[in-house]
This record gives structure tokens, C-alpha cells and sequence, in this order.
């Protein structure tokens, strides 16, 4: 006998809210990636490194908010995949230098670049709620890096999405890692620390 559930899957859940995020429009994916630079979280972020990331798919584009950052004094970062199923790292990046393509044809900085321990994770996601959670894209790259930076020092993870992408509740698992804050265009999303 089989149990029936109302209660969607992950799968479900993350299917759902990228439909809605990539049905938003070319302006409307411009104008929140503007929205999100101005909404910084109360963080002094002066002689931070903060790692973003390069945007896939339909994700909202950082480099608006990183830019800001850097004119505030931050070092940027952005992650590399290293290898399969293990922690990302992050290399020194700065705005206009080049990207490679890495694993799964995603752009990061070359291996020559030095590799830095970031104070900030700027974190892409597929679905979020208000307690902090988030859905990536399954391959769990984020909670383990999270994880592992956390083990050694105090690390903020401010998730980056679109009002579109939000979700009534996350199906939380233990080795999920909660986010700090999310930033969307609607607004700033504190989960405290």
C-alpha cells in the first residue's frame, strides 16, 4: 500500500519555481539585478572577500550588487569547481577580469588565480522561504562548501533570487545549510545568525 502525500517533493518545488523565474521578462531580470545592489544587509563589508558567482540559466545577475560591493572597499571572489561531489572553491576575481569555462560549462577565474577564503557567499538558488532555507539545483556544491567554511570561521551566506522564487516552506533536510539573508527585489530577508 502506497501513502499518498500532498506535500510536493523538492523536485516539485524547485520545478515550479524556476517556471515562474524563467518566465519573467528581459526588464524585469535588469531591473531586480539593479534593486538587489541597493539592498545590502547591515554588514560592514570593508576589507571583506565576498564570492559571487556567474550567473546560469535565468539567475539573477550579481554583478550590479558585487560591483557596489567593491566600490565599498570589498575583495571579490568567485567559485571554481574543483571536482565532483566535493567543496567549491573560490579564486580572486575582479570586474572585467576573464572567465574560463569549468566544469559543466560554467564561467569562473582561471586556475591561476589565487584562491581566497570568502567572509561572504553570495548564493544562487532555485526556491527559497522565510526561515532561511533554500532548493539549489540538487548537487548539494553549496551546503557542502557552506559547511565546510563554517567548520573553521564565522561565514555569511546571503542567498540572491527573484520575488518569483519564493516558496511557503522549503522541505528542509539536516544536511541542508540555512542562508543569513536573501536578497530579492521585493525586498531584504534577515534569518539572524
Amino acid at each position: 500500500m502506497t501513502v499518498s502525500s500532498d506535500i510536493p517533493s523538492k523536485n516539485e518545488l524547485r520545478a515550479a519555481a524556476l517556471a515562474r523565474r524563467d518566465a519573467l521578462s528581459a526588464e524585469q531580470r535588469t531591473s531586480a539585478a539593479r534593486a538587489i545592489a541597493t539592498l545590502m544587509p547591515p554588514l560592514d563589508i570593508t576589507s571583506s572577500t565576498i564570492a559571487g558567482y556567474a550567473p546560469i540559466r535565468s539567475e539573477i545577475d550579481p554583478a550590479p550588487l558585487m560591483q557596489s560591493m567593491a566600490a565599498r572597499g570589498a575583495a571579490l571572489a568567485m567559485p571554481a569547481i574543483a571536482a565532483r561531489n566535493a567543496a567549491l572553491v573560490f579564486r580572486a576575481w575582479k570586474p572585467g577580469e576573464a572567465l574560463v569555462r569549468g566544469v559543466f560549462g560554467i564561467a569562473e577565474p582561471p586556475a591561476t588565480a589565487a584562491e581566497v577564503v570568502p567572509d561572504i557567499v553570495l548564493v544562487p538558488l532555485a526556491a527559497f522561504d522565510r526561515a532561511g532555507h533554500r532548493i539549489g539545483y540538487g548537487a548539494g556544491y553549496y551546503d557542502r562548501t557552506l559547511a565546510q567554511l563554517r567548520d573553521s570561521r564565522p561565514v555569511t551566506a546571503i542567498g540572491l533570487a527573484f520575488a518569483a522564487q519564493e516558496i511557503p516552506q522549503v522541505p528542509a533536510l539536516s544536511h541542508d545549510v540555512r542562508l543569513d539573508y536573501v536578497l530579492t527585489e521585493a525586498g531584504l530577508f534577515s534569518f539572524g545568525k
